[in-house]
């Protein structure tokens, strides 16, 4: 499987991790439903032990949001991190459909095609959402709920029906301004001053080279994005870990409570010190969360 070849911006990467996980970045071309045509997708693998993890990055993000998480995890499980269909560094075509559906139908072409066995679906942020999806689609493949400051409770947003030119391209221009995505991640960090620094302002915009970046952002957002799985949430059965970073200013926190009180076998853990983005702030206490999660909930895990 052949490396990836990322923006000639990553050369200024300087943080160890965001270089490490840049350089083992594969990409491998993946039949789905979607098309006849083989979709590029864009991965990272790490480890050996039972049961695998799969993480699902958040809106306009990519698989590099966990450089910190992954190699923590990949100590005790086979871990693997994908860019979901349209976003990261995943080939964005225009033929191809751009809504919820397709993305989970990626989800399940990458897991068919790759892991193959019952997994542990860890979502942060959007990725929270994709991850209920799957995990209420296809029960007897998730064995394990991770989610991390997850959406999946507020309606669709009805920005998506706004995005007619000019509007779409004036809203993909000034989501791509340095300025704009900087003061994003400043919000999305509870200790912003340590953590927003040049290489992680860079790791969370390389994605945005990617060409048809903008035209598969707005044509994602036009269909409407994820709605509230409120009502479908006490069918989710799989034991789910709620892990919440404590000063979140992005989602707050109201609704990490109802997810613990809608999912049936669920637990909230609250991230001290950590914003919007737990797994980058304070990876070694969500990745010790979700370690005992794992080893209570699955007796056969190599982590006991």
């Amino acid at each position: 499987m052949p490396a990836y070849t990322l923006p000639a911006d990553a050369a200024q990467l300087t943080e160890s991790t965001s270089i490490a996980m840049a350089r083992q970045i594969q990409v491998e071309p993946i039949l789905t439903p979607l098309s006849e045509r083989a979709i590029a997708s864009t991965y990272v693998t790490q480890g050996t032990g039972q049961p695998p993890i799969l993480l699902l990055h958040g809106f306009d993000s990519s698989l590099l949001e966990y450089r910190r998480l992954l190699p923590l995890l990949s100590e005790q499980h086979q871990v693997w991190a994908m860019d979901l269909l349209n976003f990261g560094f995943t080939e964005r075509r225009l033929d191809l459909p751009a809504g919820t559906e397709a993305i989970k139908a990626h989800i399940h072409a990458f897991w068919q095609h790759f892991i193959q066995t019952p997994m542990i679906l860890v979502g942060a942020s959007m990725g929270g959402a994709a991850t209920l999806d799957f995990a209420l689609s296809y029960p007897d493949i998730v064995q394990q709920v991770v989610l991390l400051d997850s959406a999946g409770l507020a309606p669709r947003p009805i920005a998506g029906k706004l995005m007619i030119p000019p509007l779409d391209r004036w809203a993909t221009d000034f989501l791509s301004s340095p300025q704009v995505r900087e003061k994003i991640s400043r919000k999305a960090y509870y200790n912003d001053a340590k953590f927003v620094t040049a290489d992680a302002n860079l790791c969370a915009a390389l994605h945005v080279a990617i060409p048809g970046w903008n035209q598969a952002l707005v044509k994602f957002t036009k269909q409407g994005g994820y709605g509230s799985f409120k009502r479908q949430l006490p069918q989710l059965q799989q034991p789910t870990l709620i892990a919440w970073g404590a000063q979140d200013a992005i989602l707050g926190t109201k609704d990490a409570p109802v997810f613990e009180q809608l999912i049936p076998n669920s637990e909230l853990v609250w991230i001290p010190d950590a914003g919007h983005v737990p797994h980058l702030e304070q990876p070694e206490t969500v990745a010790a969360a979700m370690m005992r999660f794992i080893a209570e909930h699955h007796p056969l895990s190599s982590s006991v």
